[in-house]
């Protein structure tokens, strides 16, 4: 027998055997919020959704673009769009409107769902139809329905589910077609290296609309967990959601986890107590985050830290890197140290370096390419296996990413890793943030500059100077910084991720090429 997979299945099992149990928390106080929700009125509102598609004549297999923060009706899209056959485009909220209107021209959404909060902003966005979330304007499309109002759909597990866009850091953005297949596979993978089950609540510290909230959002409902929104990230609030929600998960890049770490200070400052100590696990990916940053997870919050490598690309998860009982005795630097790496591929995945130092990946979870450009498809997708871009090693079974191959320096004929200068950075009582990036250099071709945001407010500011001799006491002396400049801020995008290209641009102006 064989049965499509499609996300509708998740929905289908929580609405059946958890019907009347809390589901969704949607953010307090937001504009067109919807309050608590059970399994039953999601299943309900999210069956109401299509039934409203079907009136529009929005037909299977059209996009609906959302631009919103994190929210309940955003969360009710992920199945109220695809699972009855039409495909969600998730878009970036932090966009320009340019950069918008581009996202719904390229993939041809027909339906444009727009947060309340961005509606003035993105006034000159236009779809066939544009639904502002306020509560009033979408009030028939979020209404309840009964079962059987909206049109059935011929489960097709190959059909586009989503179509989510890459961050565009260094050109525009490319949408990424996942398939029912992708996402299922993913979601069943991810909530099982993870151990999701219904017990579990979910605070939503991603962005809804970063590659699905990386599965996570079909993989806590197809166990009957809960979620809880979360439409801005900020330390504090996160700890007090723990105490009043009794969360146990939560994913995010490095910079929740900074935002987490300074709240529980502040609160160990003011004699309060931090939540979560063994019963919270973080996941975190978007960059390999300093083994000092996972050592304080464990030791000062008492929470399991799981680390995942992937891309939007193949939904997004290939490798996982959870301590194993053989761990279990060694000291917190040494743990902190191995769970650094990118970690070992996710069950039905398959990674491998090729000659040339590039993290190649195939499994179900890859994508089915890029929307409407298959040149850019091809450059990807080679032989049977997903060139992924990013530079690593294998130590065994883990895959350790060294670099995002544009990335690498060359520096007098050597390669050095920015990443692995970052991590020696990072041990630095007095380093919030660090960027290393290569510059031209006339003797060396390129050479290693540090940008650094330091701890403030203390009166121990590092100077350049000691953090280049305390690189030099740690690392290769070809691999520091020969130069380390104080910053207030650096660059990064809605996931976390530093815009590198940004940085470097200054120092390459009025160049061909941008290598030396």
């Amino acid at each position: 027998m064989r049965v499509a997979l499609t996300v509708g299945d998740f929905l289908e099992r929580a609405e059946l055997v958890y019907g009347e149990r809390e589901a969704v928390v949607d953010e307090p106080g937001a504009v067109g919020g919807l309050g608590r929700l059970s399994w039953s009125e999601v299943g309900r509102r999210a069956e109401g959704m299509a039934a409203a598609l079907d009136a529009m004549g929005v037909g299977r297999g059209e996009r609906v673009a959302i631009v919103s923060p994190n929210s309940a009706k955003f969360f009710i899209s992920y199945f109220g769009v695809s699972a009855w056959g039409r495909a969600l485009v998730p878009v970036n909220f932090r966009l320009t409107a340019d950069e918008i209107t581009y996202i719904v021209e390229h993939s041809g959404a027909t339906v444009l769902l727009v947060d309340p909060e961005l509606d003035e902003g993105l006034a000159g966005v236009k779809a066939a139809e544009r639904i502002v979330l306020d509560g009033t304007a979408d009030a028939e499309l979020f209404a309840p329905a009964p079962p059987g109002s909206a049109a059935s759909w011929e489960a097709d597990e190959d059909a586009v589910c989503s179509v989510n866009y890459t961050s565009g850091t260094t050109s525009r953005p490319k949408g990424v077609r996942l398939t029912h297949r992708n996402c299922w596979t993913n979601a069943v993978t991810f909530g099982w290296h993870t151990t999701v089950t219904d017990r579990d609540v979910l605070i939503h510290t991603l962005p809804m609309f970063h590659c699905n909230g990386w599965g996570m959002p079909y993989a806590v409902t197809g166990m009957g967990g809960r979620h809880v929104v979360l439409r801005k990230v900020d330390g504090e609030e996160i700890l007090a959601r723990i105490e009043r929600e009794g969360i146990t998960l939560a994913c995010g890049a490095p910079a929740v986890v900074s935002a987490v770490l300074n709240a529980a200070e502040a609160r160990r400052k003011a004699g309060e107590e931090v939540p979560g100590r063994d019963t919270m696990r973080i996941v975190v990916a978007g960059a390999p985050p300093p083994s000092r940053v996972i050592e304080r997870v464990e030791t000062e919050l008492g929470w399991e830290f799981i680390q995942i490598y992937g891309l939007t690309e193949t939904s997004p998860v290939l490798t996982v890197n959870r301590a194993p009982a053989e761990w279990d005795s060694l000291d917190p630097a040494t743990r902190g140290r191995l769970l650094s790496r990118a970690g070992v591929p996710a069950v039905g995945i398959r990674v491998r370096v090729d000659e040339e130092g590039e993290v190649l990946a195939r499994g179900n979870h890859v994508f089915d390419g890029y929307w409407n450009q298959p040149e850019e498809s091809a450059k990807v997708l080679v032989d049977g296996w997903f060139h992924t871009g990013d530079g690593g090693f294998q130590e065994g079974a883990y895959t350790v990413i060294a670099d995002r191959k544009k990335d690498v320096i060359i520096s007098g004929g050597e390669n050095v890793s920015s990443i692995e200068v970052e991590d020696c950075l990072y041990q630095h009582p007095g380093v919030a943030e660090v960027a290393v990036i290569g510059v031209p250099d006339d003797r060396w071709g390129e050479t290693v500059v540090a940008l650094v945001v330091p701890v403030r407010g203390d009166g121990s500011e590092p100077t350049p100077e000691e953090l280049i001799e305390f690189c030099r006491a740690r690392i290769a002396h070809f691999k520091c910084p020969t130069r380390v400049e104080l910053r207030d801020a650096l660059p990064r995008t809605a996931t976390g991720k530093l815009q590198k290209f940004k940085l470097r641009a200054p120092y390459w102006e009025g160049r061909e090429r941008l290598v030396n």
